[in-house]
């Protein structure tokens, strides 16, 4: 293995170590730089050649949250292309990912309202992605307008990402009725932006 991919092995292993100490009780400001290095295996002054500091680490760790959920709800959209209905292939594939991936979930969750004005603007940012990529999608698939079409993007990722919030404390039982609520909820969205729009 070339000295490049070990420093990239390295740094990959410091990711995951962060993210696996991330739980309902953690929060990213909670764990320590001795923690991440201890759980990732290196010695913590190997951390500093990868990450200038635990801050710059938790900045990573919600880029790669946002990219990761991003990738995710791409995929859907393939799944819709494939036959699937968009509201109900979107929150099936939203909530198998926070059953799946908790622990990410969960650290965009707590830094869209943590203590840090550095983690708050990125969590912004990456909704923001997320409206972006809605609103263009809602354009090209039924024909609304920039201005409805962003607004209904907007109310949508708020109520998928509060929703998300309450799955993540959840039993199975509890995901399903809320996962068809929120279809529902989300059904009455996109009409009520037609319906606005006279489309």
């Amino acid at each position: 293995m070339s000295r490049q991919e070990q420093k990239l092995k390295t740094r990959r292993a410091i990711i995951e170590a962060a993210f696996s100490l991330l739980d309902e009780q953690r929060s990213l400001s909670s764990v320590s730089l001795r923690e991440v290095a201890r759980a990732a295996g290196i010695a913590p002054t190997s951390f500093y050649r990868h990450f200038k500091d635990i801050d710059e680490l938790g900045l990573t760790l919600v880029d790669e949250a946002g990219l990761n959920l991003r990738q995710l709800m791409r995929q859907a959209r393939l799944r819709i292309a494939s036959g699937g209905g968009v509201i109900n292939t979107s929150v099936d594939t939203f909530m198998e990912f926070i059953c799946a991936h908790s622990n990410v979930f969960r650290l965009l969750l707590r830094e869209h309202t943590g203590t840090s004005l550095a983690f708050r603007a990125a969590v912004l940012r990456e909704i923001q992605h997320f409206i972006v990529e809605l609103t263009d999608y809602t354009m090209s698939t039924t024909g609304l307008p920039y201005q409805y079409a962003n607004l209904q993007a907007e109310a949508m990722v708020k109520l998928v990402f509060s929703a998300g919030a309450e799955a993540l404390d959840s039993g199975a039982e509890q995901q399903a009725v809320l996962a068809q609520r929120v279809k529902l909820q989300l059904r009455f969205i996109a009409n009520g932006a037609k319906e606005a729009a006279g489309v």
